[in-house]
């Protein structure tokens, strides 16, 4: 029983291991053998030919260092001002009784010309009465000398010894006239001079900024009549900073002298749509800085501004706001490079004859916007490259292309 019992469960256990190995291995076996397939096949696949990567240079376009003789200029702005200018102002007061037609606003006048009486009525009286007091004063000195004189006879004929006082000949009286005829000298000088005050002469060439009075008004002493300007010469307040001060040459508190002359400088203005320009020259400069935008100013003087110092019959007028280009310092031999050029403050990149780029750190003395003045750091006859580049490295791979044949190229792409 036990042993039909055990054979038959055999096959049982047979079939069931089967069925798991069926149910569980074979897809291992299958899963194991695809693998295996994959990399079999990816061993015997052929191997990609290796490429060397070939960096690429890159095209720039390059302008030669030139050797030139510079002169460096300063570029600034500020307004014009008259050097001399002031308020008129009676002396006396009283009426007006004269007023010329140049006192008026914009009005030219030439110096000693009358510009403003005063009604002298009143001052020609004080002019007579002391006349008469200096005449007065004059007999009484007169008088006083005749007394003396006789005192001094009388004294001799009635054979007197010693010399006679002071007050026997009439001296403390004498003084005393003449003391008053001063007085009355005096009196005449002062009103004569009151007198004279009544008319009001130009001191001065110019020009009228504004009259604040009209003829028939009554004025006191001091009142303001009006405003005037000369014009023999125009000022112009410059600012410069550090680097404006060393490119032309100047010093804090320089001043024009025989030996040491003012620098040239241009002053251009656009007048009425015209630009007008006038020659100057920088003859002083402030003693310290301004304190709040650390700029010092220089002073360009312009002679005779409305004649010969005029642009062509334009004047330099006040209130005319120029720019101002100064002629520096001279450089001989100086480097000069394209303003495309120069990148940052102070590189220049130069391509290497075997067509490399290489980074120049430079000295540069001037710089606008057509080129840029080295005097160290760069040789004359550099390739300086002046086209944009990106990602910049020294010794990166770049290759010189023609200026004229890249514009032609950039043409026939837009069209």
């Amino acid at each position: 029983m036990n042993a039909r019992a055990i054979g038959s469960s055999r096959p049982r256990n047979f079939g069931m291991l089967l069925r798991r190995f069926f149910a569980f291995g074979l897809p291992l076996l299958v899963v194991f053998g695809a693998v295996a397939g994959f990399m079999i096949m990816g061993a015997l696949k052929p191997k990609p030919e290796e490429k060397e990567e070939v960096v690429k240079a890159l095209p720039v376009i390059t302008a030669k260092a030139t050797k030139e003789d510079v002169v460096l200029k300063v570029s600034t702005q500020g307004e014009v001002q008259p050097r001399q200018q002031i308020n008129i102002v009676p002396q006396v007061g009283g009426k007006i009784t004269y007023m010329s037609p140049k006192f008026i606003e914009g009005g030219a006048f030439n110096k000693g010309d009358l510009l403003i009486r005063v009604e002298p009525v009143e001052y020609n009286l004080r002019v007579v009465q002391a006349q008469a007091n200096v005449a007065q004063a004059e007999t009484v000195v007169t008088r006083e000398k005749s007394e003396s004189e006789i005192a001094l006879r009388d004294w001799q004929e009635l054979g007197r010894a010693g010399e006679p006082s002071a007050l026997t000949l009439r001296q403390p009286q004498m003084a005393e006239a003449a003391a008053r005829l001063e007085a009355a000298m005096a009196q005449l000088e002062e009103a004569e001079l009151q007198l004279s005050r009544t008319a009001i002469y130009a001191p001065f060439t110019g020009r009228v900024i504004m009259r604040h009075v009209d003829q028939g008004e009554f004025v006191n002493a001091g009142t303001r009549l009006g405003e005037v300007y000369s014009t023999a010469v125009m000022d112009v307040k410059l600012p410069l900073t550090n680097d404006d001060l060393a490119r032309a040459g100047l010093k804090l508190g320089f001043a024009e002298s025989r030996n040491n002359p003012g620098i040239p400088v241009a002053l251009t203005a656009n007048v009425a749509g015209d630009y007008a320009t006038w020659q100057g020259r920088i003859v002083r400069t402030d003693s310290r800085f301004d304190p709040e935008t650390r700029v010092l100013f220089a002073y360009a003087q312009v002679d005779d501004p409305f004649g010969k110092g005029s642009a062509d019959g334009v004047p330099l007028a006040p209130g005319l706001f120029v720019t101002a280009d100064i002629d520096g310092q001279a450089l001989g031999g100086s480097v000069v490079i394209p303003r495309s050029g120069l990148r940052g403050k102070d590189q220049v990149y130069v391509a290497q004859s075997d067509g490399t780029l290489t980074i120049k750190y430079v000295e540069v003395a001037s710089s606008d916007r057509d080129k840029v003045v080295i005097t160290d750091g760069l040789v004359a006859g550099s390739p300086v490259i002046t086209s944009p580049i990106r990602g910049v490295a020294e010794g990166m791979k770049i290759e010189e292309v023609d200026r004229t044949a890249s514009a032609a190229t950039g043409t026939t792409k837009a069209n």
